[in-house]
């Protein structure tokens, strides 16, 4: 099927934007860290003429990187805010996942009447009991440990090399399609690496301040779909079950045998999970 390029302006800087098919209420894929929009390419071919919408954040794959920009959840926001208002999205099914949980919810909170439906991919919002982060990430997120571990494995290092090869790695359960996916995720990891960082400074920061949104989160009026991987220590059905408690419409779907890269390791489970959200 043939893929529409597109650069989209923002904050002075160009977003890297992707669009398939063209049928029904568009799919926005949504990546977290440390990775980019190639996180969905086993699922691309399982959603037929469905129109998909996938970009890149500000910082990540072929978006531009500014130096010394604020990546944050919250501006991570205003990148999708960018990409639904540029091609002129009415109404969109917002998948998340992983650290794209923030800004796509926080977009669903401001903007209900356009969400079809939300589909939660072991994904995060806010502190809650069973959160855990994955060792590197704690590594990298951990105030004051933070300076040491970055001075260890400074941008392009091999350290980083190895702590990322094995973190991601751990991410995916099937493995075949592990070695593929994480070597071309590594490939644009190192000119991404000022983001992951300045993300992982923002991320104990963003748990705690979301919390005073769970009112909205129990007043969302739209169908939310949670679906994990239920082999995720981290991001884990703990959490799953407890994303589903908040929301006055979710529906919960534990996969077992998947871990945290839950759309990597069962694409086909997810494409008909998601085709079938709103």
């Amino acid at each position: 099927m043939a893929t529409e390029t597109l650069k989209v302006p923002r904050a002075g800087h160009q977003l890297h934007v992707e669009v398939t098919g063209n049928e029904g209420v568009p799919l926005v894929l949504l990546h977290g860290f440390p990775d980019n929009l190639h996180l969905y390419d086993e699922l691309m071919p399982h959603l037929g003429d469905r129109r998909v919408v996938r970009f890149d954040f500000l910082g990540w794959g072929r978006s531009d990187k500014p130096v010394g920009y604020p990546y944050t959840a919250d501006n991570q926001t205003g990148d999708l805010v960018t990409v639904i208002d540029h091609l002129g999205l009415e109404r969109v099914v917002l998948v998340a996942h992983d650290a794209s949980g923030p800004p796509a919810i926080d977009w669903a909170l401001l903007h209900p009447h356009r969400v079809s439906a939300l589909v939660l991919l072991n994904t995060y919002y806010h502190q809650m009991l069973g959160l855990r982060r994955p060792p590197v990430i704690a590594l990298y997120s951990t105030p004051l440990l933070r300076v040491a571990a970055r001075a260890l494995a400074g941008q392009g290092s091999a350290l980083a090399r190895r702590l990322y090869r094995w973190q991601v790695g751990r991410f995916i359960r099937d493995d075949q399609r592990r070695a593929t996916l994480v070597n071309r995720l590594y490939d644009d990891f190192t000119a991404a690496q000022p983001a992951f960082w300045r993300l992982n400074d923002d991320l104990l920061g963003t748990v705690l301040t979301r919390r005073r949104r769970l009112p909205d989160l129990r007043r969302f009026d739209r169908p939310v779909r949670v679906v994990f991987g239920a082999e995720d220590s981290s991001l884990n059905p703990r959490v799953a079950r407890r994303f589903a408690e908040l929301f006055p419409r979710a529906d919960l779907h534990l996969l077992p045998g998947a871990g945290h890269f839950v759309q990597v390791d069962q694409p086909e489970r997810i494409a008909e999970l998601v085709l079938t959200a709103g």
